[in-house]
């Protein structure tokens, strides 16, 4: 399996498909590189060069017991793109790994051509005075409970619920796309994936406000882990040349139930 190791001694997992400009992809929690099949292989279809990787603590890459933080994360993207050359790059990141690219790009921005953030959690998804919408201290203390209890019993319940929108009136679960979830979940660090959510708790202003390059903000009207109003219309606010694109009815992950929607449109942006 290709790796990369970090400075601080970490084996980072990723994959690396094709030639041409490349794309590089940022997965959520708890997941790694496979959440993004359905994107790799489209882009790779169209010309690009694809790469993904598995996040410190998660799927194949090392399971160390430090450095699960943004910060640190930040960083080993920034040695993986070092690392294969990368330059004139796009950057795209879920949920999570959307945190990830606001701070990778305000760092690291003379690498990069754009970014997108899809359903991400900037700049911030805490509920407070200045935040109404955003989610209660509940939440993440439910998270956590989560994961302390009944880890794989937890990451089942995750994406039959919540995620996918799988709990709303009229839908149709898909028994392979939540199992798909759950092995991606449990492939995992227990560990990497409760500290996570400290991330969560993290306001990611400053990084927006220092982006200069073209970000797309992709963001679906029904997401019930990071909701709309929490974080979409201030993260485009914050950024100097940001642009907005949301999706009645969409739920947090909606880049595997609206692939057939959302690939085209991510095609639309970075060709523009």
């Amino acid at each position: 399996m290709p790796t990369i190791t970090t400075p601080d001694g970490v084996k980072i997992f990723y994959k690396d498909w094709g030639s041409g400009q490349p794309i590089v992809f940022s997965h959520g929690w708890p997941l790694s590189a496979d959440d993004w099949d359905a994107q790799m292989t489209f882009f790779l279809q169209h010309g690009y060069r694809v790469i993904a990787h598995d996040r410190r603590g998660h799927g194949r890459s090392d399971q160390v017991g430090t450095g699960n933080d943004m910060d640190h994360w930040v960083a080993d993207l920034a040695a993986l793109t070092e690392h294969l050359g990368l330059r004139d790059a796009i950057h795209i990141g879920h949920s999570t790994g959307g945190g990830e690219v606001a701070r990778y790009v305000a760092r690291h921005q003379e690498r990069v051509a754009k970014a997108v953030l899809v359903a991400s959690l900037t700049p911030n998804m805490v509920k407070t005075d200045a935040n109404p919408a955003g989610q209660p201290q509940e939440f993440f203390d439910g998270v956590r409970a989560g994961m302390l209890g009944n880890r794989s019993e937890f990451y089942r319940a995750v994406p039959e619920g919540p995620f996918y929108g799988f709990n709303r009136p009229g839908a149709k679960p898909s028994e392979p796309v939540i199992a798909n979830w759950w092995r991606q979940g449990m492939a995992g660090s227990a560990q990497a994936h409760y500290e996570t959510v400290s991330s969560w708790l993290e306001d990611y202003t400053e990084d927006l406000k220092k982006i200069t390059v073209p970000v797309l903000v992709m963001h679906g009207e029904d997401d019930q882990i990071v909701p709309f109003a929490s974080a979409v219309p201030r993260a485009v606010n914050l950024l100097t040349n940001g642009k907005l694109k949301t999706y009645p009815g969409f739920p947090h992950g909606m880049l595997t139930t609206h692939a057939d929607v959302l690939n085209p449109d991510l095609l639309a942006f970075i060709k523009s």
